[in-house]
């Protein structure tokens, strides 16, 4: 049984169209015909996740239960998101739909448990709040989390905003680097908490694994999407 991907995204706009390549990527076809069918909801214009769970913006679950009812009603079976900070609401829109929404989170969880790793550490914007967005997942696991210290994290935030997301990758590179380097020692791997840090750090780049989210959730989908796999 073929099951129909529905993408919750727009947040941001890079993440969910590299979402979308890595499932193309993934997916074992020979002929455009064997590819799992994808509908995406791409709204740029959902409220800042971060910014409401500190209590200075606009509540962004009204717009994420809208988006996912869409998907559900255009024939989606199940709802991924590329957005790490959403997931901080993932049961409020559990609750307002009815086909299940696969978490990126648990998934990359799972995948680290599954390496044997008892610790890792987190690069990505607001590294505190998706810290505790994974936080929960991996404490499920006995899986420890780290964050960068306050310097490093100022600098993550400065290669992704002014190096990647500018256009600069060589910056965005040289900086996510430095920080990575000094994390991994305190670490026995490293998440890529933003699409921005996947595409500047690449696996070899570092002494210990490099887990992207993006590609754990992808592969996921298609093994869900082909009958493979579960819920």
């Amino acid at each position: 049984m073929e099951r129909v991907i529905g993408i919750l995204g727009g947040m941001g706009p890079l993440a969910t169209a590299e979402l979308f390549r890595r499932i193309v990527e993934k997916t074992p076809a020979k002929r455009d015909q064997e590819h799992p069918r994808i509908i995406i909801y791409n709204d740029p214009k959902i409220p800042d996740r971060t910014a409401f769970i500190l209590g200075k913006g606009e509540d962004p679950r009204p717009a994420l239960v809208e988006g996912a009812r869409k998907l559900e009603s255009w024939g989606a079976d199940f709802i991924i998101m590329p957005c790490n900070t959403a997931h901080f609401f993932a049961e409020d829109i559990r609750r307002a739909i009815k086909v299940p929404l696969v978490s990126m989170v648990d998934a990359t969880a799972e995948r680290i448990a599954g390496m044997g790793l008892k610790k890792v550490g987190l690069l990505a914007t607001d590294g505190t709040i998706k810290g505790l967005v994974y936080h929960r997942s991996l404490l499920r696991r006995g899986i420890g989390i780290a964050v960068p210290d306050e310097e490093d994290q100022e600098l993550v935030m400065k290669a992704i905003y002014d190096g990647v997301k500018a256009g600069n990758l060589e910056l965005g590179r040289r900086l996510l680097l430095g920080v990575a380097e000094r994390l991994q020692l305190r670490v026995d791997g490293i998440i890529a908490g933003c699409t921005e840090v996947s595409v500047a750090l690449r696996p070899g780049d570092l002494t210990v694994p490099l887990i992207d989210p993006l590609d754990v959730i992808a592969e996921k989908a298609v093994r869900l999407a082909l009958g493979i796999e579960d819920f």
